[in-house]
């Protein structure tokens, strides 16, 4: 996911950083594959206390940018911040790796709208 993520971010114009983190967070609390409602809160709050333990170097900013995309993802279709919205379309775009096939309505940005048929296709970036 991460490569497609960070490529996604160049063409969006997203801070590469936190959609780096992103990768790393949104579903680092999962329990199950299935529904697993309230995940994306717990990545968010491992995620923050990683960062109070020092053992996540970004600023504060990027942490509660972080934080949004995170808790957000599974149901977010509209963020002020084309970092967050960058998040949630690379999470999106990797839904067909669990054959999910990607709902293009669901799709925040452009640039991930224009891909939508690769990575529903199961190619990539």
């Amino acid at each position: 996911m991460r490569k497609n993520d960070l490529e996604l971010a160049q063409k969006t114009g997203a801070n590469t950083g936190v959609v780096e983190l992103f990768a790393l967070f949104h579903d680092s609390c999962r329990v199950n594959e299935d529904t697993d409602h309230g995940h994306g809160s717990r990545g968010a709050d491992f995620a923050q206390q990683c960062f109070d333990d020092g053992l996540l170097m970004c600023s504060l900013d990027d942490l509660k940018l972080l934080k949004l995309a995170c808790q957000q993802h599974t149901g977010g279709t509209y963020a002020p911040n084309q970092t967050v919205t960058t998040c949630w379309d690379a999470g999106r775009l990797d839904l067909p790796r669990v054959f999910i096939q990607v709902k293009p309505q669901l799709l925040c940005t452009e640039e991930a709208f224009c891909n939508i048929a690769i990575f529903n296709k199961g190619n990539y970036l």
